[in-house]
């Protein structure tokens, strides 16, 4: 890997955005390897939850603007023509794999970011921040708009006329204020931030796969559906997970009255 830092310990996955000379600015590269790692763990039994972060105390500071997208050297196209194939290639493969990964992805947002940096966090299924951190949808400063499945995301998880304000001005706001309007799950102190994120980390770890992809795919999915299609997909996603082996051992716990693995005993403090 040359943009990112893998590490894997105890079911826990933690990808380490790792260009940290220029704020941990997302490439053609970066892109490309973080797409390998989530198809990656995806497949693998073993990665049971992922954390995505970022080296030298920032998050990202969004798409590279100083490097040009076309790393191989190939002949110099029109700006618009390299972003619509740096957008619709690396870009789209990374975002729909963040999207379709059966795993629980946690961004952990410490320093600034920014831009498709903002965006990647949109993409996480749950975002930890430490209170020194920093969102901007900065694009518009740029004169440019939102991408990596921003304009998708955003509405989704703040309405629509919030997501506008966020893209129209590009103003920062903190880990409390992405908190309060819903992009955040919860805010740690600094010096509580990396075990803070270990602890939801290594629940999300413990609990059942099969629940967590299902659960996942059935969210993720529910926008797009009629409520007959939103039925009919919850009970074949319930069909599964009865026949999970999880199931069967989540069920020997209740009859005897033991908390099964990722139960609220091993919860993280809210």
């Amino acid at each position: 890997m040359r943009t990112l830092l893998v590490e894997r310990s105890a079911g826990v996955t933690t990808i380490t955005l790792n260009r940290p000379e220029v704020r941990n600015a997302m490439n053609v590269t970066l892109f490309e390897e973080l797409r390998a790692v989530i198809d990656e763990a995806g497949r693998n039994p073993a990665d049971r939850a992922l954390v995505i972060t970022g080296a030298g105390g920032a998050f990202s500071s969004g798409g590279d603007l100083i490097t040009p997208p076309d790393e191989a050297g190939a002949e110099a196209e029109p700006i618009p023509m390299t972003t619509l194939k740096f957008l619709r290639g690396a870009v789209a493969d990374a975002a729909l794999a963040l999207h379709r990964c059966p795993k629980p992805i946690i961004a952990a947002v410490d320093g600034l970011a920014a831009g498709a940096g903002v965006c990647l966090t949109f993409a996480c299924d749950l975002v930890l921040a430490s209170e020194t951190a920093r969102f901007s949808l900065i694009f518009v400063r740029r004169s440019l708009c939102v991408d990596f499945a921003g304009s998708w995301l955003l509405p989704r998880i703040v309405g629509l006329h919030k997501a506008k304000e966020l893209a129209f001005y590009g103003d920062w706001i903190d880990a409390q204020e992405a908190s309060r309007i819903g992009v955040v799950n919860k805010v740690f102190p600094a010096s509580e931030f990396h075990a803070g994120v270990r602890a939801w980390a290594e629940r999300l770890a413990a609990q059942p796969p099969t629940a967590i992809a299902t659960n996942k795919q059935l969210l993720n999915n529910a926008s797009q559906l009629s409520l007959t299609e939103a039925l009919d997909a919850e009970a074949m996603a319930q069909a599964l997970c009865t026949a999970s082996p999880e199931f069967a051992a989540a069920i020997a716990a209740f009859m005897q009255r033991r908390t099964p693995p990722g139960g609220p005993s091993s919860a993280p403090a809210k």
